[in-house]
């Protein structure tokens, strides 16, 4: 069911699952979709997997709806509604996150975001400019800007677990490549260049502390389409980064259902929900 809130004077809506009474201070997680989505919409294009989150009470999971079918990012050359009529959407997240503190009985400290495309670029965001807000976050077929680009430039470094998601063969956000293709650019109306996946990586290791090189494992594939590489940067006392490189995947979300084959296939070795999840196991370990 959608309900709503009042930011700034401005109604913002989203869907919960999870029932108003749990566990005590439950975790949240966030699920922002990507551009010309909803979150209704995007629920269905993941085909649930969040939802499955909320099973056992101890967890609830929210899709937040952005502006006018996007987040307010921080891409400098963003021109999309939410950016051009400036959209606050970190406040958006900051009231939904004290209301269900109220209603829902969640640990604000306990609060976890995941962002796909559109919504993963918002993550960064957050990440750079409220980091109070969140305790880990998942950025699904997104990469950082460049620093110029980058309207948080400079942010002073606040360390959070940090998975990320992306395909090789992702015909949107490309996996090695600094700028969108100029089809993608003007149908989504950004511009500007980004890192490659793996330097988004080093990036947020780098942010981290991890001095430590990065390991790298290839898992478990079931097919012949996709596989997916682990790359791990780790350091005791630092909060970990985790790329998840899905060699032959799209500008999807691996998990149970197949996206769309316009934006390529779907790995189902993983679970991004499921990657999720284990940020909050370590933070409770």
């Amino acid at each position: 069911m959608t309900e709503s809130i009042t930011v700034n004077g401005t109604t913002r809506t989203y869907e919960v699952v999870g029932e108003v009474t749990g566990r005590p201070a439950r975790s949240l997680v966030l699920v922002f979709h990507g551009s010309k989505q909803t979150g209704a919409k995007h629920r269905k294009f993941t085909g649930g997997a969040y939802d499955a989150l909320a099973d056992g009470g101890d967890t609830v999971v929210v899709y937040p709806d952005g502006h006018k079918g996007n987040w307010n990012d921080a891409r400098r050359e963003s021109a999309f509604p939410a950016r051009m009529e400036n959209a606050d959407d970190v406040g958006f997240t900051r009231a939904l996150i004290d209301k269900l503190t109220r209603t829902h009985d969640i640990d604000p400290t306990r609060v976890y975001a995941a962002g796909y495309s559109n919504g993963g670029q918002f993550v960064m965001r957050l990440a750079h400019e409220a980091p109070d807000l969140i305790a880990g976050a998942a950025v699904i077929a997104a990469t950082m800007p460049a620093p110029e680009s980058f309207l948080l430039a400079g942010a002073p470094p606040a360390r959070l677990p940090i998975v990320l998601v992306h395909g090789t063969e992702d015909p949107i956000v490309g996996y090695s490549r600094t700028e969108m293709t100029w089809w993608a650019r003007k149908l989504f109306k950004v511009g500007g260049r980004t890192l490659t996946a793996p330097e988004t990586a080093a990036y947020f290791a780098h942010r981290n502390g991890i001095t430590a090189p990065p390991v790298s494992v290839r898992l478990p594939a079931s097919d012949r389409a996709t596989s997916v590489e682990r790359t791990e940067y780790r350091q005791p006392g630092h909060p970990p980064v985790t790329l998840y490189t899905v060699h032959g995947g799209g500008h999807t979300v691996p998990g149970p259902v197949n996206a769309p084959r316009v934006v390529g296939r779907t790995n189902h070795d993983i679970n991004v929900a499921r990657l999720v999840a284990a940020l909050d196991e370590r933070s409770q370990a």
